[in-house]
């Protein structure tokens, strides 16, 4: 006899271009509730927002960022949300004082026209 399971099989990644405005501004709110979360606790409370709004999973890591390609002048518009802890993600800028999130390319930006960490 086989056993069935019936969990989910949720995405690892979504393209933030490609959501709707609704959930684009639940994801940029949560996003900046990260970026001043005061404790851990609350950082991966607004993680597991993203992470619900955007439809995927979230990682191991508890850390989601959207491609600074997406908003960077020079940026290529690539919208991934993605691990920060995935393999050849790219540092474009640190994050300022007081905040917990740095600017990051998705690995496949960073590999195809990565930029110096700032």
């Amino acid at each position: 006899m086989a056993l069935m399971t019936h969990a989910r099989n949720q995405a690892h990644t979504a393209d933030y271009t490609q959501l709707s405005p609704t959930v684009q501004a639940v994801i940029d709110k949560a996003l900046t509730d990260a970026d001043a979360a005061d404790t851990g606790k609350d950082y991966v409370k607004a993680m597991g927002y993203v992470a619900t709004a955007a439809g995927i999973q979230l990682p191991t890591s508890k850390d989601l960022a959207v491609c600074s390609c997406l908003n960077d002048a020079d940026g290529c518009g690539c919208g991934a949300i993605f691990d920060t802890a995935l393999t050849g993600v790219v540092v474009t800028a640190t994050s300022d004082p007081d905040c917990n999130l740095s600017r990051l390319q998705c690995p496949t930006c960073g590999h195809d026209h990565p930029r110096p960490a700032a």
